[in-house]
């Protein structure tokens, strides 16, 4: 998202954010059992002062991979990662260090493991002679980040406007999905307001496969997420109505073709700006759980829904908030469960918060994974599941630095 689509997008949202910060009032969710309080254990981080952009990832053989952004001694900004195993991390390695990388608290880069070494990742570039505008790169490492491939930008269009959000997939054949929205018909002499959910494929020597528009009207700067589940890809989005009804969505990819874009749950949320607060996805063969945010009725709620069967249907939604939601959320699949965290206002800021649901949606007391504030540098939380812990990595907006926790359980 741009300097220009922050700046409409705050013009349209005026009444909105409010609700989004926790002025309106919703009901808890409601415990159904007594359980202990759960404390997720803070472990060192390997990112620098000034870093922000934390992503997460978990490699074929355990291992976790932790990418941000922060500011070299040169001024410039730099992509950097390092990898956890056994608690103790790598030493951080720089993937980019570029003047024109472009830093965004909501369109930030991401690491994707492929086993035996090889990595992918992305990261936004702002594109020259274009102030408002910024393109998508791409790169592969064969030898576990030690050195990177020359960038290729998965869109063919070369418009100068914003590609971004971008969802990272293995495929079998062993090249890499990548799923992002892209603008290219806000500019030009046919120009409209849609903005597209668009898929292709990029090998590992950097052969574009070919363009698919997906859905060719989505919300504009909420995240997209992509999981490969038991019976192919599977997308999970904002949507976008003629009428503005920006609820969740789902396409789905069986190997030959793309699903109609189906809801999730029918929040029937009527907004005429994006609300940036896109959904998070968990898969695990074809057990899918999903996370959103929504603001229907001048309502803040953050909830989930499960699926049995890789995406085709899902169950009615669990509240899972606190009452007070920004939305924001994470979520990851457990033996029992799902755990989903999201930012919860408080008096003087934000909590992450966490709450474990089973698979009936029956929800445990909540828990603080951390505190950070309630604007942009509180950034996109996010959370992994590696074994029989759960790691989380945010920004803590007062110190500048993205942190790491742990929590450990028994399945």
């Amino acid at each position: 998202m741009t300097q220009r689509w922050s700046s409409v997008l705050i013009g349209l949202l005026a009444t909105p954010v409010a609700i989004l910060m926790g002025c309106g009032g919703s009901k808890p969710a409601t415990p159904v059992a007594p359980a202990a309080a759960e404390t997720p254990r803070e472990i060192t981080s390997p990112a620098g002062d000034n870093s922000g952009q934390g992503n997460l990832a978990v490699g074929p053989g355990g291992e976790v991979y932790l990418s941000w952004m922060e500011t070299a001694d040169s001024g410039s900004p730099v992509l950097k990662f390092a990898v956890l195993r056994d608690e103790k991390w790598s030493p951080a390695r720089t993937i980019l260090e570029n003047e024109d990388l472009l830093v965004n608290y909501a369109d930030f880069p991401s690491m994707l493991p492929m086993g035996n070494g090889l990595l992918a990742a992305h990261w936004l570039s702002n594109i020259p002679d274009a102030d408002e505008a910024y393109g998508i790169k791409l790169s592969f490492s064969r030898d576990d980040g030690k050195t990177w491939s020359k960038p290729v930008a998965p869109n063919r269009d070369h418009a100068k406007t914003e590609h971004g959000f971008v969802s990272l997939v293995a495929n079998p054949g062993g090249d890499l999905g990548v799923v992002w929205l892209d603008s290219r018909k806000l500019e030009g002499p046919k120009k409209t307001d849609d903005v597209a959910l668009m898929y292709t494929t990029v090998s590992v020597d950097g052969k574009l496969g070919p363009e698919t528009i997906i859905d060719g009207r989505v919300c504009e700067c909420c995240q997209p997420v992509a999981r490969r589940t038991a019976n192919g890809i599977l997308i999970v989005y904002r949507g976008r109505t003629k009428d503005e009804i920006r609820d969740i969505t789902t396409v789905r990819f069986d190997g030959s073709k793309w699903s109609e874009p189906k809801t999730v749950f029918a929040d029937r949320w009527k907004i005429n700006g994006c609300p940036i607060n896109g959904p998070s996805m968990a898969v695990d063969g074809n057990r899918v759980a999903v996370a959103w945010f929504t603001g229907v009725n001048d309502t803040p709620k953050v909830e989930m829904a499960y699926s049995s069967d890789g995406g085709e249907t899902f169950g009615p939604p669990a509240h899972v908030d606190d009452g007070k939601p920004m939305g924001r959320v994470s979520v990851v699949l457990q033996d029992d469960g799902a755990l989903v965290t999201w930012l919860e206002r408080g008096d003087q800021g934000s909590e992450w918060r966490g709450r474990r649901l089973d698979a009936s949606g029956a929800s445990q007391p909540s828990f603080v994974v951390g505190t950070t504030g309630i604007g942009d540098s509180a950034g996109f939380p996010r959370t992994v599941r590696n074994g029989n812990s759960v790691l989380f990595a945010w920004t803590d907006s007062k110190a500048r630095k993205v942190r790491v926790a742990v929590l450990d359980r028994k399945n």
